[in-house]
């Protein structure tokens, strides 16, 4: 038996100490970290509920109930750090790698200690596979936000239909991976192709932000 909460304790500490120690930046990081990890926590107890609740199975709880508690859990700190702190959505982004990161990282732990790390093959997959897709759902979740922003529709429908894209996709994932066969092939390495395409997105977002900001600058300049 894995005893998830001394896990969490174990690994919470020394980060929670170093925010002692680190600039504000690395300090945001490092305690959206400490967040996700909580999340998952939290997120294990409201799943667990829910399946003891309704009667489902492990898997059709994996496929039907955790990608809605997981990614609405998740989402939440990001709500709160951007209407209590009026942050903008490019700031959000390190909050929402942390928490992504720090949901991941736990989960892994907490699963390789509870199956054992013996065979690579279910360690690459924990990592390559399960690990990355939290941060994906959560790097596609901060850049809707400023999608949405920048066009003006930063509203609830607009909230609610990020929120569902993190959900299906997170879904879409596990329904994948519980198919044996080329199903779950597919499963295991969309989340690294979705990666690199967030990549491309996110470059692309940034260098145009950066092509705005230097037009504005020239047009101060030379008003």
């Amino acid at each position: 038996m894995v005893y998830a909460e001394n896990v969490l304790i174990c690994i919470a500490v020394p980060l929670a100490i170093s925010l002692l120690f680190t600039k504000r930046s690395t300090s945001r990081f490092i305690a959206s970290f400490l967040v996700g990890m909580i999340v998952c926590l939290l997120s294990a107890y409201i799943s667990g509920y829910f399946t003891l609740s309704s009667g489902y199975s492990a898997e059709d709880t994996s496929i039907f109930l955790s990608p809605i508690v997981e990614e609405l859990m998740k989402f939440l700190p990001v709500l709160f750090v951007y209407f209590v702190f009026e942050s903008n959505p490019q700031e959000i982004q390190p909050n929402a790698i942390g928490i992504g990161a720090g949901f991941a990282t736990f989960e892994n732990c907490c699963f390789i200690l509870s199956s054992g790390a013996q065979n690579l093959a279910y360690v690459l997959v924990r990592g390559s596979a399960v690990g990355v897709m939290h941060l994906v759902t959560m790097v596609a979740l901060a850049m809707g936000l400023r999608l949405i922003k920048n066009y003006h529709l930063f509203s609830l429908a607009g909230l609610l239909g990020v929120l569902s894209l993190s959900m299906t996709f997170h879904g879409l994932y596990n329904l994948l991976v519980s198919e044996p066969g080329i199903p779950t092939y597919i499963g295991y390495a969309l989340p690294m192709v979705c990666a690199v395409v967030l990549y491309l997105i996110y470059h692309e977002i940034n260098q145009q932000d950066e092509e705005e900001k230097e037009n504005k600058n020239f047009v101060k300049t030379g008003e």
